[in-house]
């Protein structure tokens, strides 16, 4: 984003929009350099959902996420819009279900699903999933083997309110995560036992 630029209204209100977001308590959120080639303006979030202490996978996050709103108020012919929501998430996977050929169509169904829950409009997205492979040798051979999943994708929002946006794909990064959503007033419980 240009420094010495004024904010133009449209994106102003979206940050609003953003700053008024409500994501799970499981979600650390934070703000991170946004990439400057890509928009005349742009915001980016970092997300992390750290493991459960005791849970055997300690210092590890369970996702990781990125969440960049791009604003062009020329507007974009490939975009279809001004604005344009760019994200990445990755998690490891159990060799079970990261080794199910079906899976990209899930990960691409949940941001589907996601973005419909929340009544997040859009228009023109794409994306893409991936499976990676990691074999571990030498000093690192005792990690063995995993297989995280990887899911890259962009749309273009109705308009400046992303808020829904944001929530849904934080929802998203949670469902990578393996972390089940719980109905509203339930709080969870730590995986700590007595």
């Amino acid at each position: 984003m240009n420094a010495n630029a004024p904010l133009p209204s449209g994106f102003h209100r979206a940050l609003s929009s953003l700053k008024s977001a409500r994501c799970r308590p499981e979600l650390r959120l934070e703000e991170i350099p946004a990439p400057a080639r890509l928009a005349p303006f742009a915001v980016a979030l970092g997300a992390e959902i750290p493991a459960i202490p005791g849970s055997g996978i300690d210092g590890l996050d369970l996702a990781t996420g990125r969440f960049i709103l791009l604003h062009d108020p020329a507007g974009s012919a490939v975009w279809r819009g001004d604005f344009r929501v760019v994200t990445f998430i990755r998690a490891q996977m159990d060799a079970e279900i990261g080794n199910d050929e079906l899976l990209g169509g899930v990960a691409w169904t949940w941001l589907v699903e996601a973005l419909q829950e929340h009544g997040a409009e859009y228009r023109a997205a794409g994306g893409t999933a991936t499976r990676v492979l990691s074999d571990s040798f030498g000093t690192l051979a005792e990690r063995g083997s995993t297989i995280d999943i990887e899911l890259r994708a962009s749309w273009t929002p109705a308009d400046h309110r992303v808020r829904n946006h944001l929530e849904a794909w934080a929802d998203m990064v949670c469902s990578f995560a393996g972390v089940p959503a719980l109905p509203e007033g339930v709080t969870s419980l730590s995986g700590r036992r007595r």
